[in-house]
């Protein structure tokens, strides 16, 4: 019997009492996988990211384990009800336009202690305090870099469209408005390199694609360690005592560890190692969550319809991004449907499908 055949007699075992369609949590895959996230930070702490959870209760088995603290979120409103729950320190990764929230969290000392807002732009600043009004609580901020790599003066740009702060300069600005600023208190500086820690360098059957990506995430990651260093030095000079620096993600996690400038990682997807870290070269685990969806009809021999499809992973459309069939083992979509939001073909042969 192979390891994954092993798996779904466990998973039929505890879920025999279950109607699909369910989700399933392997809580001991969870937990190796926490333990490679932390190995490989090599003894910097790893701040787990929410929205790649999506599970109180396992967030808060992550942040038990020795190796991780602290919490990166994905909305205001779901920083306030983190930290409602009992989280203490919640950094919100992505700008927010929640004027209740922002006035929530100006108002309540234990939520401004807890939760840390991100900021890119100094019109954000002005949200923030329109939508709170006369007094309330210093709200702790953020800045966040643009890790992408820019190449031919700027022409081309290889990673993702968020931060629009590039260079030292622009970082400074910012870090310098917030300083002057009452009522804001600038404590942390995030940069997230998605273009490494989110694209595969190992794509199986395509050896020339994967040889384009590791160069560049090479060349990626020796422009990011310089220019990030520069950028903490340039904050550091406005706000000598930055608590944090975040960066990382699951694919770069022991890459970015090494650089002195970084004070902690971010990761959350490695804890349940979606199809998209199969093309890894440089770290390997175990697929803790899964999604059953129940067997509706038999449309012909060799084929099984299911009811759904799961989800894709963020990204531009493709193979790579779609939920991969993986219990029973030997399953593969039709080529002329894929998985569908009502419903998934999946083709085999006896006895995969009886």
């Amino acid at each position: 019997m192979t390891a994954r055949a092993a798996d779904r007699v466990r998973y039929d075992r505890a879920t025999a009492s279950l109607d699909a369609p369910l989700a399933v949590v392997d809580l001991e895959a969870f937990d190796a996988n926490a333990d490679d996230l932390v190995r490989r930070a090599g003894g910097k702490p790893v701040r787990v990211a929410s929205k790649s959870v999506r599970c109180r209760a396992l967030l808060e088995r992550v942040l038990a384990k020795d190796g991780f603290a602290g919490v990166m979120s994905f909305t205001l409103a779901e920083s306030l009800w983190l930290a409602r729950s009992g989280f203490d320190d919640v950094l919100l990764a992505y700008p927010s336009a929640d004027r209740a929230g922002f006035a929530e969290l100006a108002g309540d000392p234990e939520l401004a202690a807890a939760v840390t807002v991100m900021v890119d732009d100094v019109a954000q600043l002005d949200l923030i305090d329109s939508a709170r009004g006369e007094g309330g609580e210093v709200v702790r901020v953020c800045l966040e870099l643009d890790t992408s790599l820019k190449l031919l003066g700027g022409r081309v740009r290889v990673g993702a469209l968020r931060s629009p702060l590039h260079s030292p300069a622009q970082v400074a600005d910012v870090a310098r408005a917030v300083a002057r600023r009452p009522g804001f208190r600038l404590v942390g500086l995030m940069a997230y390199e998605g273009h490494i820690a989110g694209v595969g360098d190992s794509v199986a059957g395509r050896p020339f694609r994967s040889r384009a990506v590791r160069l560049m995430q090479a060349a990626a990651r020796r422009e990011l360690v310089e220019r990030r260093a520069a950028v903490v030095r340039a904050v550091r000079a406005v706000v000598p005592d930055l608590e944090f620096v975040n960066g990382g993600g699951t694919g770069s996690v022991q890459h970015t560890a090494a650089e002195d400038a970084v004070t902690e990682i971010a990761a959350g997807s490695g804890l349940y190692v979606p199809r998209l870290f199969d093309n890894y070269t440089s770290f390997s685990g175990r697929p803790a969550a899964l999604f059953a969806q129940p067997v509706v009809r038999r449309p012909g021999v060799g084929v099984v319809t299911v009811l759904g499809g799961g989800y894709p992973a963020s990204g531009v459309a493709g193979g790579d991004r779609l939920p991969v069939p993986y219990l029973p083992e030997g399953l593969r979509y039709d080529p002329q449907e894929g998985p569908g939001e009502v419903q998934t073909p999946l083709l085999g042969s006896p006895p995969t499908i009886c």
